[in-house]
């Protein structure tokens, strides 16, 4: 159980709905239908997820050593070495389950898995790398999309650029959590980008959803800033997991069109992410 619980640490498992989710929108969005090969996407982007956080802590070993002396390679619950042949096993996996889908989608995750080892690599020195985060859950919407009735539509992309942004204010608000550094509060601007999407381009029969999904979001947002933001006692990592938790809310808003079954799956994949973090830490 030892052993379980450091893969499952490792791996940062409480986050895989958040990937179910963005899956999921995707497909939807690129016309669903080919429930074979959504199951494939799926397995396929939470392996490569997997991998991408097995290599993360590899290349984080000497920053962890001196502040997060409690992840599983600086605690000694596995080795560095060990870690590194998981990570690398996760992404082949992956990617050979998404190249079983077709050959776009084999591209998209061959893409996928060489921006997930870009920012593992960077990250802790490359101030936009917030940036590659980003494009890695962008290329989950048109990677899923690939896999549907109708490709990668433009639907896919532009609700894929719409998380992208939301990712990208998380992370510049990540990237503070460990150093202690100050945190960049303009950042989180980037979070309502989802939003200002949703009233943009819904009308009609979307308009009250859409103002609906976004109120969710919003609220979420302002609960999840108040430790970092508004707190005496600043916690920037209870912002992040918390932020992360609400990327399925981001995917609700992609798909205020769907029918109300579907809509609940969002919420479903949000709550089971927050359920996940009370016993797998998020970051």
């Amino acid at each position: 159980m030892s052993r379980l619980r450091t893969l499952l640490v490792l791996g940062r498992v409480s986050n895989l709905p958040t990937v179910w989710s963005n899956c999921a929108a995707g497909w939807w969005l690129g016309g669903h239908s080919h429930p074979e090969k959504f199951a494939l996407i799926i397995a396929g982007a939470s392996f490569l997820y997997l991998g991408g956080m097995f290599l993360n802590d590899v290349f984080d070993t000497e920053f962890d050593r001196q502040y997060r002396k409690e992840r599983p390679i600086p605690a000694g619950a596995i080795s560095s070495a060990s870690a590194w042949r998981w990570g690398l096993a996760w992404l082949v996996i992956g990617v050979a389950c998404l190249a079983f889908v077709g050959t776009l989608t084999g591209i998209l995750g061959a893409l996928l898995a060489c921006c997930i080892v870009a920012y593992d690599v960077v990250h802790k020195v490359f101030v936009l790398s917030p940036l590659l985060m980003a494009a890695c859950r962008f290329l989950l919407y048109p990677l899923a999309a690939s896999g549907a009735a109708e490709g990668v539509t433009g639907s896919a992309v532009w609700c894929g650029l719409a998380l992208g942004c939301y990712i990208a204010g998380l992370s510049f608000a990540a990237r503070n959590e460990s150093a202690r550094r100050s945190f960049a509060g303009g950042s989180f601007s980037l979070l309502g980008i989802p939003i200002l999407f949703a009233l943009f381009m819904n009308a009609g029969p979307y308009r009250e959803p859409a103002l609906l999904a976004s109120a969710i979001l919003l609220l979420w947002i302002i609960r999840s800033l108040r430790p970092a933001l508004w707190s005496q006692d600043r916690n920037i990592g209870r912002t992040v997991a918390a932020l992360i938790a609400g990327i399925p809310l981001v995917d609700l808003i992609a798909t205020v069109d769907a029918p109300r079954p579907v809509n609940a799956i969002f919420l479903v994949l949000f709550v089971l992410s927050l359920a996940f973090q009370k016993f797998i830490p998020a970051t």
